[in-house]
């Protein structure tokens, strides 16, 4: 009876490992999808193809806010692989300068998002943000 709770309670830590696994990519891809969807309308606006918008311009912030702090513990070394990441395996071999890349992309959101106050502040100030993203899209993302 002991050993059969014992193989039960092991196959559910097993279960419970391989789903966190999948949870974390899926997390991770999420995240990334939100920022994305949120940096649209700041490219139209960019563009000059929309009207500026503060509203739109703080979410767009804040969520990147959210995933540069959230980001670092999405990726530990169980999760190269699954579902369609787009993670390079660069993260894994410098994960400090990918942390680092997140850490600044997070500053340069609420430092723009105390500083973005009209049109010619967001012109300005956008820039830097949307840099340090490309900077890490560069450099940690697999293109497909």
């Amino acid at each position: 009876m002991l050993r059969s709770l014992i193989a039960a309670a092991a196959v559910t830590v097993c279960a419970t490992v391989a789903f966190a696994e999948t949870d974390v990519v899926s997390h991770r891809i999420e995240l990334m999808k939100n920022a994305g969807d949120a940096t649209k309308p700041v490219a139209d606006m960019l563009k000059g193809a929309a009207p500026f918008d503060i509203e739109k311009v703080k979410a767009a912030l804040a969520s990147y806010e959210k995933a540069a702090k959230e980001y670092p513990s999405l990726y530990p070394e169980n999760s190269k692989e699954g579902k369609d990441t787009t993670a390079s395996p660069k993260i894994w071999e410098n994960k400090a300068d990918f942390d680092a890349k997140l850490a600044a992309w997070g500053k340069a959101s609420a430092d723009a998002s105390a500083k973005i106050t009209d049109e010619a502040s967001f012109k300005s100030e956008i820039k830097t943000v949307l840099g340090a993203c490309k900077g890490c899209h560069d450099d940690y993302r697999i293109k497909k």
